[in-house]
């Protein structure tokens, strides 16, 4: 038979199969000869005590031969021939999983991308981090796979009414990742494995027949009758479908201004701003589970800190153990840092954005759907300036930063560009600089040891979410004013975050065929 267990064991005892075997007997009631195996269903860490424990959900295969894990792959048929075809503008995981969604349902989907291919985005994240030089098509946002593939890929959402997780990680899984994706409670995939996949998931679709295009920038949309006509890009070429998905990320802003001077209609819309800051990993580790040093059995340890000051949310955002401060700008003259993890998360940093909500009160009243996007821009650019070019980030101790002395001197980070003492109470607002302040003084209360000088603060985190959101239908999920627009993910302002990117593509898929067919 087949029974579920859930057990409470060690970290030792939850990566030894014998001790596991051990347990599940004596749960049955029976000799672990009788246990032929078992899948792990769910896997957590509970580190509230001072005895560390790890939450498993097992089933077990007792008295019957134990059979490995499987899932029926998802089939994508050819459509090569198919009579319709959707125009999907952006390859990030919404526009990726919105493809293959439709290949499912019969589309042939046409995937415009303004960047380059996994393997040739190297060469321009090198030349920012090595030389400071931005390419505005090419970077740590824009390029097959989107912001995700080389920054972290973390598979973690709360967005379970929008689509199904484990769909989701599935697929992921059908196209390379390993299946612990499936059951750990926090999925991470790792910044070194992700290009893999998304090379996997283009080859499928180009081999059921759709199109995938790199280097073809959207400039204009050709509208006819409140309908999108022709999609034109850059390159002087034209691209008709029966629909358009919109999945350009949070970052693209030369699309909402697009958008806006095609008098389309999208909304300002509150985000969050601030900054990242860096430990050492063996501080947050020796923190979070209370002994000096980490055990082997343990993997490096994340936190998730949350403080209202005052009327502002102060929150941690992107949190990478064993991770990297990168630069995420996308266009010269602005400063923007993110932070990714590869797979073992085995360097020697923990960093996390900090960041505090924006609302519609703090940008200019001027009625612009762009107010909120230039706010954002101008606390960039001030970055930018202050750190002198290059890339090189603004950065104070973090004790420093809540005193509002500028550093003496820095720490080790691992931010490659490199990172310079600046007054950052002078590059913020004034109000997220206080909110930050309080936070981290906050945070050093809940997290013994946290509050350190041996802690260091970047300037800035800002493309947490997009500052535009474009609306659509509740229902139909296509654009009010243009019937055959789909927005879709994050730059849509309707996920945040891989795995929310990616149900809300799929989402718009089902409807959107669901709507042609009618």
């Amino acid at each position: 038979m087949q029974q579920q267990y859930t057990l409470q064991v060690s970290p030792e005892e939850a990566g030894n199969p014998t001790a596991i075997t051990a347990y599940l007997a004596h749960a049955s009631a029976r000799a672990a000869s009788a246990i032929t195996g078992y899948h792990i269903l769910k896997k957590s860490i509970d580190a509230r005590g001072r005895q560390i424990r790890v939450n498993l959900t097992l089933k077990a295969f007792i008295d019957e031969p134990f059979v490995e894990r499987s899932n029926p792959p998802v089939h994508f048929p050819d459509v090569s021939r198919s009579a319709e075809q959707v125009i999907i503008v952006g390859a990030g995981p919404c526009g990726i999983f919105a493809a293959l969604r439709l290949i499912e349902l019969g589309i042939r989907p046409v995937l415009l991308e303004r960047g380059k291919d996994v393997r040739a985005r190297r060469r321009d994240l090198a030349a920012m981090n090595k030389q400071g030089l931005v390419n505005p098509e090419s970077n740590y946002c824009f390029g097959e796979g989107g912001a995700g593939t080389y920054s972290d890929g973390k598979l973690y959402t709360r967005s379970n009414k929008r689509g199904s997780i484990d769909r989701i990680l599935h697929l992921f899984v059908q196209f390379g990742a390993d299946e612990r994706i499936l059951y750990e409670a926090h999925p991470h995939i790792g910044t070194n494995k992700l290009p893999h996949i998304m090379v996997a998931m283009r080859e499928q679709i180009l081999q059921s027949g759709g199109q995938f295009l790199f280097e073809e920038k959207m400039t204009g949309l050709e509208l006819e009758a409140g309908r999108i006509k022709a999609v034109l890009t850059a390159s002087g070429n034209r691209y008709e479908g029966a629909a358009v998905i919109l999945a350009t990320g949070h970052s693209a802003r030369d699309v909402f201004e697009l958008l806006h001077r095609q008098q389309i209609l999208i909304e300002a819309k509150p985000f969050a701003l601030g900054v990242r800051i860096e430990h050492p990993q063996a501080l947050i580790d020796s923190i979070q589970y209370h002994c000096p040093t980490r055990g082997e059995f343990l993997p490096p340890a994340s936190y998730s800190l949350v403080q209202q000051v005052g009327q502002r949310g102060v929150f941690s955002f992107c949190m990478c153990p064993g991770g990297i401060i990168a630069p995420a700008s996308t266009a010269p003259g602005e400063l923007v840092v993110n932070g990714w993890s590869p797979s073992k998360r085995n360097n020697p940093y923990a960093n996390s954005g900090m960041v505090v909500s924006i609302e519609e009160k703090d940008w200019q009243q001027d009625g612009s759907p762009l107010a909120a996007l230039e706010f954002q821009k101008r606390v960039e650019q001030k970055a930018f300036a202050a750190g002198g070019g290059k890339l090189v980030a603004p950065a104070l101790r973090m004790t420093d930063f809540v005193s509002k002395r500028l550093s003496a001197d820095l720490p080790d980070c691992s931010y490659l560009p490199g990172i310079k003492a600046a007054p950052l109470w002078e590059l913020l607002p004034d109000f997220v600089f206080k909110s930050l302040a309080a936070g981290f003084t906050a945070f050093g209360q809940k997290m013994r040891g946290y509050y350190t000088r041996d802690a260091v603060v970047v300037a800035t985190e800002s493309r947490t979410s997009s500052p535009v959101r474009i609306p659509r239908d509740p229902e139909l999920l296509n654009h009010p004013q243009v019937r055959n627009l789909y927005p879709a993910g994050e730059g849509a302002g309707y996920a945040g975050g891989i795995v929310s990117a990616a149900m809300d593509g799929e989402r718009i898929a089902l409807q959107l065929v669901d709507t042609l067919r009618r």
